[in-house]
């Protein structure tokens, strides 16, 4: 174990300190900006500014580091995207917090995208799977964690907004000093959306519909739970569930999918999500639930939601990677994340409508319509393409919150083998 983590305990334990930051900020901003009295489409352009800043990070960021390599990018990045969370707390203005978020979103990218490819070439090809599973967990709970140190203090001072920074700027200490050799430059991956699209239309067209609904909800969650009178130590709470949720459901969905046709678990996942999401829809409407600053039924449904709909994105990976040969893994992996951030993309602005409409559970009416669509669009495919037996089914790989990017897919363990191992 030892010789397998020894080499990139500094990478794992920076991206582990990145990603909480990273969770303190994607829960604080619109926690902060509920607490303002931004409008829901404001909100909405916030989660949707990250998006658009992300994928643009993962289609810019390979030529920064081909020209001034992994250290450089990573210690400039690091240090914009630090201040980015200090600016945060000093310009508190709606259209100035987009642009933020934009740049905070390409920052965050860039750096993931440094880290994963550091770690793509420090593999070889007998550990790949225990360092991707090793990333998976602490993508899971480190951004967990980022989300519970909100109550730590109220979102209206400074406080977690330097938390953030900090947290930013620490990550860059076991990065910059590891002595692990630098990787080659990033190599920009080919995207053909379009023969992705012809080799799985289950796979892009899920992995963009869980990008608009999975991303409104990311963006926009934080708001239902405050509009039902929960406390930042309950939207911490909520938020987190979901979360957990998700990565405690990944294994058993994703072992069902290998042995029956995914489409039928990605029908029933939608529809569960679906479900739960009438539900929530019911605890805005009604208040059945009661109210109070920890509402733990509400937090309770927030786990359950979570655990039908983040699965959904591994499911759309695998059932993609059932089609395409070892050799196109990468290429169609890397296609359904830039895809999906397409859908986290355009969703929330959607999302704020229907909440500006319908009040709270708006949020889960559109949620629950795009998770039913996939459902539907599943089913229809069913009927158009013969399901693989389970003999020619590559095995289920559990994807943490999306907080990665295409270098990430070298490391799952069914890419093709490298031709040689790294430097040790």
């Amino acid at each position: 174990m030892g010789k397998i983590f020894g080499p990139i305990t500094a990478l794992l334990l920076g991206a582990a300190i990145l990603l909480v930051g990273g969770g303190i900020q994607g829960l604080l901003i619109p926690v902060r900006a509920g607490l303002e009295g931004f409008a829901p489409q404001l909100i909405g352009l916030l989660s949707s500014g990250y998006s658009i800043g992300f994928v643009l990070g993962c289609l810019l960021a390979p030529h920064i580091v081909q020209r001034v390599g992994h250290i450089r990018t990573f210690a400039v990045l690091a240090a914009i995207a630090s201040s980015l969370a200090i600016i945060f707390a000093l310009a508190v203005n709606p259209i100035t917090w987009i642009g933020l978020r934009i740049w905070s979103g390409f920052c965050f990218s860039g750096l993931f995208m440094v880290i994963e490819s550091w770690l793509n070439e420090r593999s070889t090809n007998e550990n790949r799977g225990q360092i991707f599973s090793a990333y998976m967990i602490i993508n899971f709970a480190a951004t967990t964690c980022g989300q519970m140190m909100l109550p730590l203090a109220q979102p209206l001072e400074f406080t977690l907004f330097a938390m953030t920074g900090v947290a930013i700027a620490w990550a860059l200490i076991p990065v910059g000093l590891t002595k692990s050799v630098a990787p080659n430059p990033i190599a920009q991956v080919r995207l053909r959306l379009r023969r992705l699209y012809q080799t799985s239309p289950v796979g892009v067209v899920g992995a963009f519909a869980v990008g608009v609904a999975n991303g409104s909800f990311g963006g926009l969650g934080a708001i239902y739970g405050q509009r039902l009178g929960l406390s930042t130590t309950g939207v911490a709470l909520f938020m987190s569930a979901a979360v957990v949720g998700g990565a405690l459901s990944q294994y058993p969905v994703g072992r069902l999918s290998d042995r029956i046709d995914r489409r039928y678990v990605i029908l029933g996942s939608g529809l569960a999500a679906s479900a739960m999401a009438g539900v929530l829809i019911a605890a805005a409407v009604t208040g059945w639930l009661g109210d109070g600053a920890i509402n733990w039924p509400l937090i309770a449904l927030g786990l359950v939601f979570g655990a039908c709909a983040y699965p959904l994105y591994g499911l759309c990976v695998a059932h993609t990677n059932d089609f395409v040969d070892r050799s196109g893994f990468v290429e169609a992996s890397s296609g359904l994340l830039l895809t999906w951030g397409l859908g986290a993309t355009l969703g929330p602005p959607l999302a704020a409508t229907a909440m500006q409409a319908m009040g709270a559970g708006g949020l889960f009416a559109f949620t629950a319509c795009v998770h039913c669509l996939l459902a539907v669009f599943a089913g229809y495919r069913m009927t158009r393409r013969a399901a693989l037996p389970p003999e020619a089914r590559e095995d289920f790989v559990a994807f943490g919150v999306i907080r990665s990017t295409p270098e990430a897919m070298g490391l799952d363990p069914r890419a093709p083998d490298s031709s040689a191992d790294p430097e040790p």
